[in-house]
């Protein structure tokens, strides 16, 4: 009986409205009053820049940075070594579901969705519409810097018909590499070129956390992520290569450790937000990773070295020492650069015991990540002068582009000392002097040793601590380091460093485009379209 008499209430109040009020009136019923019809774009332009500096949620910012950058990338790479099992298929290229799907799953669903709804909105039909320029170009160049992640980790995604849900496109086709690079190039290209002092700043400054609307500074890193990706497509495409390694010089790339692209972090207001998703996935008492260095770049950082001075600075900024992680608080228990020990990839607990012959105490033999670039509020690189300097000589080497001024050996000392010298944002004591450079350098001197082309490679590779993805991505491209892999009982890729990473099990089931596009087969030793090299 109530629920008749609530109809006829309805019923009722209906049949008066359609007596009394006009059409106006009865529009403005559907209208929620609490809804939000715009929302504030610079907003949502520095939740995409704290969100890519994770590459997803900025509400749990260390999922992808423990399962995939860390869990998977830095023990491919052979910076860090694990004697666990699961928490680790890079160190035993072992199966784990999580370490493959992450970025896939958090580009799509937090930074790339909130770059792409800022270029929307500030385009053609977009509420703010000619407003805001440098912030959608800056918009424009963050989503080059995810995109290109995204198709390095997986090789063919979804690229032109991505995030268009609104637009009716639930499942888009997939777009190949070859045709993804070349537009990502062209974004770049036409983004950087847009960004301009002369733009009004519309609150750009102020949404701005990683250069606080310097726009010299975005121009750099615009160049510079040019010269990164014309770079990494010069096996498979040299004519592109050069076209673009040529624009970013004349545009003009880094020049100093002070373009460094930085992504500021803090402690709060809560455990999962804005903290550094490195640091909190191996903070201790958090059940993080356990941060042991490989042997492979211990014993590389030590080469050669029969005195402390003799080693690469570098070791003991990397390692704390070896040390005890169990609490919060860090006691190393030695820090003699000589009696540094990493920890050989590929061996479980029982393995390393025999390797070594005893029973091994992990913590009192190995090496361990320094605490000091551990700090939750540690700031997050995305892309360092170090790595310009590096591509540039790379060019010159093998006369790729035009335009680069002063010689290989130039650029490759001068980012010798830009790697040397930008560890201070973690902690002012991370220091390296202009002496200890130029006497590394004199001990190392370029192309005698090694081939340039591999000095360079390998010091790519040692740059690029903590940005483990963008290590990986340039050892498959360049083959340097010459790493040796690990042949682990059972491993799914039969003893080979893995190439790329499989696709989430949900995207191959409900995207009826991915056999048609995807790049396949789906296994971990498939190379993408660049991967050419070793």
């Amino acid at each position: 009986m109530k629920i008749i008499n609530k109809f006829l209430l309805i019923g009722l109040a209906v049949g008066v409205c359609f007596t009394s009020c006009n059409t106006e009136e009865l529009h403005d019923l559907n209208i929620n009053p609490q809804a939000v019809n715009e929302i504030d774009l610079n907003f949502m332009f520095t939740a995409a820049q704290l969100g890519s500096a994770s590459g997803g949620s900025a509400g749990d910012n260390r999922y992808i940075d423990w399962r995939t950058n860390i869990g998977m990338t830095a023990y491919l790479i052979q910076h860090l070594a694990n004697a666990g099992g699961g928490i680790a298929p890079g160190d035993k290229y072992t199966e784990n579901f999580e370490s493959n799907s992450a970025p896939f799953e958090f580009f799509y669903g937090d930074a790339l969705k909130n770059i792409s709804e800022v270029i929307k909105q500030t385009g053609p039909g977009g509420y703010d519409e000619g407003n805001k320029v440098n912030t959608r170009n800056a918009a424009r160049i963050m989503r080059v810097l995810n995109f290109h992640r995204l198709t390095d980790f997986y090789g063919n995604v979804p690229y032109f018909d991505a995030l268009q849900g609104m637009e009716g496109v639930f499942f888009p086709e997939y777009d190949e590499q070859s045709a993804i690079y070349p537009d990502l190039l062209k974004e770049l290209d036409e983004a950087t070129a847009a960004m301009s002092t002369s733009n009004p700043d519309d609150g750009f400054s102020g949404a701005d956390i990683i250069y606080e609307g310097d726009i010299a500074k975005w121009k750099k890193f615009g160049y510079s992520l040019m010269l990164r990706l014309a770079m990494r497509v010069s096996n498979v495409s040299p004519q592109m290569a050069d076209e673009y390694v040529t624009k970013a010089i004349a545009g003009g790339v880094m020049e100093s450790n002070d373009d460094n692209a930085w992504v500021p972090m803090s402690e709060g207001p809560s455990l999962w937000i804005n903290q550094n998703g490195i640091s909190r996935a191996f903070y201790p008492g958090d059940g993080g990773q356990p941060g042991y260095l490989s042997n492979t770049l211990v014993d590389w950082l030590k080469a050669g070295a029969t005195t402390e001075d003799e080693v690469d600075p570098r070791l003991m900024i990397i390692s704390g020492g070896i040390a005890d992680w169990s609490a919060v608080a860090w006691t190393p228990t030695n820090t003699n650069p000589l009696e540094q020990k990493g920890m050989p990839n590929g061996y479980d607990g029982a393995g390393l015991d025999e390797l070594e012959g005893e029973s091994v105490d992990l913590v009192t033999t190995y090496s361990r990540i320094n605490y000091l670039m551990l700090q939750r509020d540690a700031p997050y690189m995305f892309m360092n002068y170090a790595e310009s300097a590096f591509l540039q000589a790379e060019a010159l080497e093998r006369g790729i582009g035009s335009g680069i001024p002063n010689s290989a050996k130039e650029h490759y000392e001068s980012g010798v000392k830009g790697a040397m010298q930008m560890y201070t944002p973690f902690d002012p004591s991370l220091t390296v002097s202009d002496d200890e450079v130029n006497a590394y350098l004199q001990r190392h001197p370029y192309g005698v040793e090694k081939p340039g082309l591999e000095m360079i490679g390998e010091q790519m590779w040692v740059s690029k601590f903590f940005n483990w993805w963008e290590a990986w991505s340039d050892w498959r491209r360049t083959g340097y380091p010459q790493l040796t892999p690990t042949n682990y009982p059972g491993n799914i890729t039969q003893g080979q460093i893995m190439r790329k990473l499989r696709y989430p099990a949900s995207e191959v089931a409900a995207n009826a485009n991915f056999q048609t596009g995807a790049t396949l087969p789906d296994i971990n030793t498939t190379r993408v379209w660049w991967d050419v090299a070793n």
